[in-house]
C-alpha cells in the first residue's frame, strides 16, 4: 500500500492496542447484500464502504472470466484502503474485495445489462453449465500486505421453460448478479446442483477468507 505501509514493530504495537480495548473490524468493500449476508452469518459484521470501481472497464473486455474477477477485487479493495488514510487512525484491520464472472462456453457474464438480456441468457443457459469465479483481495491495514486468490465453482442450470425464465426475470433478481442468477435466492430452484464451494457462488469465499486470516496471523475468532 505504499506509503501507508508502517513496520512490523508498529504492526505489533498495533495488535496489541486492538486486542486491549478495541475491536477487530473488517471492511467490506462491496455494495452487495449476499456478500454482507454472508459475512454477518459468520459471525463478522463488517462496515460497508462501496468503492465505486467500474466493472465495465474497456480494457478488461478480453480477459477471461477469472482474470477480470481477480483485477476488479484487487482494484476495490486497494481503492477503500487508500480512501481511509493512515490505517493507525482506523481500528479496522481488514478490507475485503471481491468481484464475480460467470464463464459460459468461454463467454464472460457479469450483470445482465436489461431483462432481454436476462432472458436470452437463461435460454442459452438452461439445462447446461457454467463456471462462477470469484475473486477476492484482502488487504491487512497494520502491515499493507494483500492475500489475493480467485475461487470457482461449477454451476449446473436447469432445464427451465420460456415462462419460468420470464417469470423469474421479472421480479428483477437476475439483473442485479453476475450471471444472471443466485443460489440463496428466488433463483435457488433453478439450480440443479453445484460442484464447489457455495460461498464462492454468493460472492464471497469463506473458506478463502479463512485462508487469508491465517495468511495475516489472524482467525475468525479475532473478528467474531
Amino acid at each position: 500500500m505504499g506509503n501507508s505501509e508502517i513496520t512490523s514493530t508498529e504492526a505489533n504495537s498495533f495488535r496489541l492496542a486492538t486486542d486491549f480495548g478495541m475491536s477487530h473490524k473488517v471492511i467490506l468493500a462491496s455494495a452487495s447484500p449476499a456478500r454482507l449476508a454472508l459475512l454477518r452469518s459468520s459471525g463478522i459484521e463488517p462496515r460497508v464502504i462501496v468503492s465505486g470501481v467500474d466493472e465495465e472497464s474497456p480494457e478488461l473486455a478480453d480477459l477471461p472470466a477469472g482474470k477480470i474477477a481477480s483485477v476488479l477485487a484487487i482494484r476495490k479493495a486497494a481503492t477503500v484502503a487508500e480512501s481511509l488514510g493512515d490505517p493507525r487512525e482506523t481500528t479496522a484491520i481488514l478490507v475485503i474485495g471481491c468481484d464475480s464472472v460467470l464463464d459460459f462456453q468461454g463467454q464472460v457474464h457479469g450483470k445482465p445489462k436489461h431483462a432481454q438480456e436476462a432472458i436470452e441468457r437463461w435460454q442459452a443457459m438452461r439445462g447446461l453449465t457454467g463456471v462462477l469465479y470469484t475473486g477476492h483481495s484482502i488487504i491487512d491495514l497494520p502491515t499493507g500486505r494483500t492475500f489475493n486468490d480467485v475461487a470457482e465453482t461449477m454451476i449446473h442450470f436447469a432445464n427451465i421453460d420460456d415462462a419460468e425464465i420470464q417469470a423469474y426475470v421479472a421480479t428483477g433478481e437476475p439483473l442485479k448478479v453476475a450471471g444472471a442468477f443466485t443460489i440463496d435466492g428466488l433463483g435457488a430452484p433453478f439450480i440443479d446442483r453445484i460442484d464447489g464451494d457455495p460461498s464462492c457462488v454468493e460472492g464471497l469465499s469463506l473458506p478463502v477468507l479463512r485462508r487469508a486470516m491465517y495468511h495475516f496471523g489472524y482467525s475468525f475468532r479475532d473478528f467474531r
